[in-house]
């Protein structure tokens, strides 16, 4: 296989190249990315067809649980990238090896772990976020369905973070693509072929999971660097390895909590308004949900950029990222939101034929098209900062930016009831980016010392 992109030196030597160098990885990523959106929109269009709210609510509920089981570990993908796009940078090939093998070792536990918590965990997790009973029933259907393919969901981020980190762009999108299709393949067979309602959409996607990592433990395999010293305990035990890579996963960890507990609680204060307006609050979401693959595909050009500049210590090729990816998010962001202006009362009628979800969904969808140009400082530095490494930059800024959410979702939703959810939605956002902007500088201190140009 050498599907990856030129090297290192190549990359850092051509200033003049760097806006189609970025475009060059940003654009495969971004199509893999916006697989998952649409994936997304299938499950809800498929439970917003069936009879009643309660499907959809059922199909929010499980989507919640899961993103914190899994995108609570998001580590394992984000933690891998800026480890192996160091190591790629430095071309250090034992070095990458090693991190990888890591990552899957630690994904295994943890999926493992899932697996035999799996019942507390979502009793626990389906009451703390609310909803009415069937839309509980329905919930606890979707998360029994797709919790056993945890294990190779969690190798599947692994995988991916491998992938970006050594620039392997075209083949981070055949993989994705091939674990969406097959997921909506299933998703159509499993609920209109057998007949397994919200079930079979759960089913599904523990379905494209499992076939996702056979996938790319076949990429693994056949990408492996070759002549590399035997592998040995010794190695991969390594306590200062073992510390960073403690360090980088807690931090991340924690950040993604922050991250998913703001949306939890977004889900929560809806669904105690009624379950009309939780459906709509989740059919909204799929906008940022698009928003946010969309410009993930920049955070992660930067990812692989800014790590592949500091292994190659390279102090021009981390500012020419940084820039360049900056930009391009937000041309990217405002586009996102004037289509959405534009088109979004036709993007609803299409997810739903719930009359009372389309006309609440509809009141608020301007809270909807306005929160991916609040969100893009917030995208962007999160790449800028997982390539760096600097975990803790990131970890900080998040708690901060959800001490900022809290307070005004209790303040604001009970004075102004859902619009006021959604404001405090939009500062979350515009905080993540304001606190990760102050925090720039120190990254750029870190780099003093390297070549200011390559």
């Amino acid at each position: 296989m050498n599907d990856a992109t030129p090297g290192v030196a190549e990359t850092v030597a051509l200033p003049v190249h760097w806006h189609r160098r970025v475009l060059t990885l940003a654009f495969p990523i971004v199509l893999a990315n916006l697989t998952q959106p649409i994936l997304s929109v299938v499950d809800t269009a498929v439970a917003g067809h069936l009879d009643g709210p309660s499907y959809l609510g059922g199909v929010a509920l499980g989507g919640l649980f899961f993103n914190f089981v899994f995108w609570g570990f998001g580590f394992l993908r984000m933690g891998t990238t800026g480890l192996v796009a160091q190591a790629h940078g430095a071309s250090d090939h034992a070095r990458l090896r090693n991190d990888v093998v890591r990552a899957l070792l630690l994904a295994a536990f943890i999926g493992a772990l899932v697996l035999t918590l799996q019942i507390p965990l979502i009793d626990y997790a389906l009451r703390a976020i609310g909803g009415s009973a069937e839309v509980q029933r329905q919930g606890r259907a979707y998360c029994d369905a797709r919790i056993w393919a945890a294990p190779a969901a969690l190798g599947n981020y692994v995988v991916l973070g491998w992938l970006l980190g050594t620039q392997r762009v075209r083949l981070a999108l055949v993989s994705q693509v091939f674990i969406n299709s097959v997921n909506i393949v299933a998703v159509l067979l499993y609920v209109y072929g057998f007949g397994w309602g919200i079930a079979g959409i759960g089913a599904a996607t523990a379905t494209a999971d499992a076939l996702g990592f056979v996938l790319g433990a076949f990429l693994l395999w056949h990408g492996w660097p070759r002549g590399l010293p035997k592998l040995n305990r010794a190695a991969l035990l390594d306590p200062a390895a073992l510390r960073r890579l403690f360090t980088l996963n807690r931090d991340i960890f924690v950040r993604t909590l922050c991250l998913l507990a703001s949306f939890g609680w977004f889900a929560h204060l809806g669904a105690r308004q009624s379950d009309a307006i939780l459906a709509a609050n989740a059919l909204l979401l799929n906008f940022q949900t698009f928003m946010s693959y969309g410009l993930d595909g920049f955070a992660h050009a930067a990812e692989a950029l800014v790590g592949a500049a500091i292994g190659a210590r390279n102090r021009h090729a981390f500012t020419q990222a940084v820039k360049i990816t900056a930009l391009w998010s937000a041309i990217g962001a405002l586009g996102f939101s004037l289509i959405y202006f534009g088109t979004g009362a036709w993007i609803v009628e299409r997810l739903t034929d719930q009359p009372g979800i389309r006309a609440a969904a509809e009141i608020y969808l301007p809270w909807a098209a306005i929160l991916p140009i609040a969100s893009v400082g917030g995208f962007v530095l999160d790449g800028v900062f997982i390539g760096a490494t600097r975990t803790r930059e990131l970890m900080t800024s998040m708690v901060a930016s959800f001490a900022v959410f809290m307070s005004a979702a209790w303040i604001l939703s009970a004075m102004y009831g859902n619009h006021g959810l959604w404001a405090a939605m939009l500062a979350f956002m515009a905080a993540r980016g304001v606190a990760l902007a102050c925090y720039l500088p120190r990254v750029s201190r870190g780099m003093e010392g390297m070549p200011v140009t390559a």
